[in-house]
């Protein structure tokens, strides 16, 4: 428990005296080449504490797992949603993110919507974007948890139907297996055709 980090959640603490519910909104996916954007919303009770829910990229895997089933446990509400390769590509990464968290937080009875840097316009709630706010509300921290974990699950299943790219260990980011891999066995139905890397080596493709 050394050292540990902790949200200091001022943004539920300002709103909870009011009896609003809010909703933190975070992502997983951003910038691998390959595999969905997941993206997950999550409402606690009013006055929730947890000091283990912080950033998910903070923390061992073997946490995220066990507060992913907490989470889910301890929560008035959440949602996860993958958004697909093609849907990455027919909107472009910041939109297809932007949609999902749109989705998500309509469909939520909160009133205030905490997102991790992303600017959202929905006509009755309150919008709060903040930098870093995986590290500052305890309601993203959470999401961002649920987002990574879901993802990271999903990149292992794909693993198994694609063995040579090592998606178990890379998750689809761009490293030096992974671009090694793409040159080597081309591009798959998971990867984004509109990300670079990946746009080059389905032109190379599609030209033989």
């Amino acid at each position: 428990m050394k050292n540990q980090k902790i949200c200091p959640n001022e943004y539920e603490h300002q709103y909870w005296p009011l009896e609003k519910l809010i909703i933190g909104i975070d992502e997983a996916g951003r910038g691998p080449l390959a595999g969905p954007l997941t993206v997950a919303g999550v409402v606690f009770p009013i006055g929730y504490e947890n000091p283990d829910i912080y950033d998910s990229k903070s923390i061992s895997e073997k946490k995220r797992d066990a507060l992913f089933e907490q989470i889910q446990e301890d929560a008035l509400w959440f949602e996860i949603i993958q958004v697909s390769p093609e849907d990455i590509d027919k909107y472009n990464i910041y939109r297809a993110d932007q949609l999902a968290m749109e989705q998500i937080a309509i469909h939520s009875d909160a009133e205030i919507v905490l997102t991790d840097a992303m600017p959202l316009i929905i006509e009755g709630k309150e919008i709060i974007p903040l930098v870093k706010g995986d590290q500052k509300s305890i309601s993203i921290a959470a999401a961002s948890i649920l987002a990574k974990v879901t993802r990271d699950r999903v990149m292992l299943e794909y693993d198994k139907e694609y063995p040579e790219y090592g998606f178990a260990k890379h998750k689809g980011y761009p490293t030096k297996q992974h671009m090694e891999a793409l040159h080597t066995y081309g591009v798959t139905k998971i990867h984004r055709k509109s990300f670079g890397p990946v746009r080059e080596e389905y032109m190379k493709m599609k030209l033989f």
